[in-house]
């Protein structure tokens, strides 16, 4: 088993690997864990792949956490390796911090996380914990925002509720009611849109629409 097969696994379950480590004692991750990867959307082609799997036609609630859990739960069970999601818990798997540790991902100017390869698309499907210690690529890639001269998601949203300072959700809410909001509610966040490295990523904006749906239902 090395990182490159592991990486065409994921990707033929279109998933990537969006970053991987070797846990500590306080990285909180399942007992036994000697490398953790952290799996999420691979693009292009996410969306119109899974969009037309079973559970998003059977009329059950979170459509995209159950094809996720279907997918890496049989994988993971191949690999001898547990499977770890955003929504077990309480308590929640620290997420966060495991991308901050993966050194692929950094706070950016407006506090979200931003990823190498999907900017502040970054979504996180799942983890899985693998009991071997594999060899990983280097790490060490280069926080994308320090680059980033214009930094225009810190202007990006139309009615100032994601800034340096907030994310004041009452108003983005109010905001994706209004004739003004159905731009980010149908394409997605204008804030996430305008990362330069999001413009790259591949990611549909019916996929987008799905997020906004969720966070504030029609």
């Amino acid at each position: 088993m090395t990182y490159e097969t592991l990486l065409k696994a994921a990707q033929t379950r279109h998933l990537d690997i969006f970053g991987a480590f070797h846990p500590e004692d306080e990285d909180l991750t399942p007992s036994g864990t000697k490398t953790l990867l952290l799996l999420g959307p691979h693009e292009p082609g996410f969306w119109p792949h899974v969009s037309t799997q079973s559970e998003f036609s059977d009329g059950l609630p979170d459509p995209l956490d159950l094809w996720s859990k279907r997918i890496v739960d049989d994988w993971a069970r191949a690999l001898g390796a547990t499977p770890v999601y955003p929504s077990d818990g309480p308590p929640y798997p620290p997420f966060i911090r495991w991308a901050l540790r993966s050194k692929r991902a950094w706070s950016s100017p407006v506090a979200m996380l931003v990823h190498d390869r999907a900017g502040l698309f970054v979504s996180y499907r799942a983890a899985i914990a693998l009991p071997q210690r594999i060899a990983l690529p280097d790490q060490s890639s280069v926080n994308p925002c320090e680059t980033c001269d214009t930094k225009p998601c810190v202007t990006a949203c139309p009615v100032s509720a994601i800034t340096e300072d907030q994310y004041d959700v009452p108003a983005c809410k109010t905001f994706l009611d209004t004739a003004e909001g159905k731009d980010c509610r149908f394409y997605g966040c204008a804030v996430r849109r305008a990362c330069p490295i999001s413009t790259t990523y591949g990611r549909l904006a019916e996929q987008s629409a799905f997020h906004m749906d969720a966070f504030h239902p029609q």
